[in-house]
């Protein structure tokens, strides 16, 4: 199978983490007979500086005509320090999601049991947790109207939504909540008690449910939902929620993962879908060989599965959760005994590649190398 991929590496660390899904890319091409054909186009801060614009047509052009996006990070502190730049990185972020036709963005909320002492949770909470955010990513007050008067002492942003922008998420997420690996529940998060927009989203699914009988609906407030996230994070199986609470219960809940750097997404819509972790550009690590790549990795992994590619992905679901456990992991999980961004690709790449013995000892492992000496 040959596939063309547009890859964006972005802005700080995104190029070293997105280097290192390349490598398991080219692993997996390599072991089951796979061409993936890679276009490595401009975003972000990296794309004003040598252009002016955070999303280049080029960029947009490749995006449309590859089957899928590979995505790193963008964001830098020059911008994010300066609140009168009136370009920014994110705004390509914004562009990128309309130009592509994104609605929907995909985050699944995994435990590793090797890691759970890193979580803010009790063991008890977590064993077991596994669910999934669907974030709308098209409508709400990230894309209404906005307002500021001329003495700039008075702002607004206009939340609005349409029925068919939560019709169509809604109808993704009900059908992957029926999927055999999922336990058949979807719980809607709103603020209906209080935003009109809330209780046009409650409506419309419940009018929706009863096409999916088998699938158990629930409906609970973001504020609530925040909380239930600590408290009793294995009681959710498919999440649905709109754009900006979507955002935020979502990094909330990669607290339960151990790091943010270990958390993947897909961005998927009726055109060609984008794949990126979802942490950001973390500017202070650029460079330093020290950020997590599996958040990278697995949303490569993610790809894999949308290709169709399902043994491909186990190969490299399997390779992650082996380095995780054996305590191969960044300083983000450990600040003592950690290895750099390219030794975890290395060891993943080389578990793909059937190069790894069955023991290893750490001592003998050589600086910058999964090699084993």
């Amino acid at each position: 199978m040959e596939k063309n991929i547009t890859v964006i590496l972005g802005d700080g660390i995104g190029p070293e983490v997105t280097e290192q899904s390349i490598k398991i890319l080219n692993a997996i091409g390599e072991q089951f007979g796979h061409k993936f054909n890679y276009d490595y186009q401009l975003m972000g801060a990296i794309a004003i500086d040598e252009t002016g614009n955070p999303l280049p047509d080029a960029t947009i052009e490749s995006c449309l005509k590859s089957d899928a996006v590979l995505f790193g990070a963008i964001g830098h502190p020059k911008y994010d320090n300066d609140p009168t730049a009136k370009v920014r990185p994110e705004q390509g972020l914004l562009k990128i999601r309309k130009s592509l036709q994104l609605y929907a963005n995909i985050r699944p909320i995994n435990t590793y049991p090797a890691l759970q002492h890193l979580s803010p949770l009790k063991q008890e909470r977590l064993d077991g947790a596994d669910f999934i955010i669907f974030r709308e990513l098209t409508g709400g007050i990230y894309f209404g109207e906005k307002k500021i008067n001329e003495e700039k002492t008075l702002a607004s942003d206009l939340c609005e939504y349409s029925r068919e922008e939560i019709e169509r998420i809604a109808h993704l997420a009900f059908h992957f909540a029926q999927k055999p690996e999922r336990r058949q529940k979807l719980t809607l998060v709103d603020k209906a008690n209080v935003l009109e927009t809330s209780r046009l989203w409650r409506k419309v699914v419940q009018e929706i449910a009863p096409q999916y009988p088998d699938v158990k609906v629930d409906y609970m407030f973001v504020d609530n939902a925040s909380m239930q996230i600590i408290v009793n994070p294995k009681q959710f199986d498919v999440v649905l929620t709109e754009n900006m609470f979507g955002d935020i219960i979502s990094d909330e809940a990669s607290v339960l993962s151990g790091s943010l750097g270990l958390l993947p997404s897909a961005s998927v819509g009726t055109g060609t879908v984008l794949f990126e972790p979802i942490h950001g550009s973390y500017p202070q690590a650029a460079g330093k060989d020290i950020a997590n790549p599996i958040g990278s990795i697995l949303s490569a992994a993610m790809m894999l599965e949308y290709f169709g590619m399902n043994e491909e992905a186990a190969l490299v679901l399997n390779a992650v959760a082996w380095t995780l456990s054996h305590g191969f992991v960044t300083q983000d999980i450990d600040a003592q005994n950690n290895y750099g961004t390219s030794v975890i690709g290395e060891l993943i790449k080389d578990f793909v590649e059937q190069k790894l013995p069955v023991d290893i000892n750490k001592k003998y492992m050589e600086l910058g190398k999964s090699t084993i000496i």
